[in-house]
């Protein structure tokens, strides 16, 4: 059984190196990559080369990293895949999915990013956690793109 795939098309009104900037700088990254319920943002931290280790941690000072991988590809302006697991199966490849960021010129002004998200285990949590999540990440993106700010984020209510 091929395991699930994720894939995402959103339309941005910026150039193809604004948009790698915001994926792989650390400073930009701390300003869209906000988890809206808890108002916490998260960066990406690696030095994007192929090979490379890369940790999705939290910028609220605990650096807490909740997803670890290695980078694949790195192609600026154009292409950044890497995998994509838990901490505790770093080591455990056949844990691994991998997430793969797609630029492409659409007309005069606008970018075409493509997120495909695949390889994913058979873990109904994970596949249920980036269901929702890359939406919510790849808005904040393009908002602060197009605007230079994120959306406006308020705590879940209870």
């Amino acid at each position: 059984m091929k395991k699930p795939d994720y894939v995402y098309v959103t339309y941005i009104a910026t150039t193809p190196e604004k948009l790698w900037q915001a994926l792989v700088d650390v400073d930009l990254m701390r300003e869209w990559w906000v988890d809206p319920q808890a108002g916490c943002s998260r960066v990406n931290v690696s030095d994007w080369q192929p090979g490379s280790r890369w940790a999705h941690q939290r910028a609220d000072g605990t650096d807490t990293v909740d997803i670890v991988g290695k980078v694949i590809e790195s192609t600026p302006s154009r292409r950044l895949a890497f995998t994509w697991a838990r901490p505790d199966d770093a080591d455990n490849d056949a844990k691994h999915s991998r997430v793969a960021f797609d630029i492409e010129v659409y007309g005069d002004g606008l970018v075409r990013l493509t997120v495909t998200h695949d390889e994913l285990a058979s873990d109904p949590d994970m596949l249920a956690g980036i269901s929702g999540g890359w939406p919510k990440v790849l808005s904040n993106l393009k908002t602060f793109l197009e605007t230079g700010h994120a959306l406006p984020h308020t705590p879940a209510a209870h």
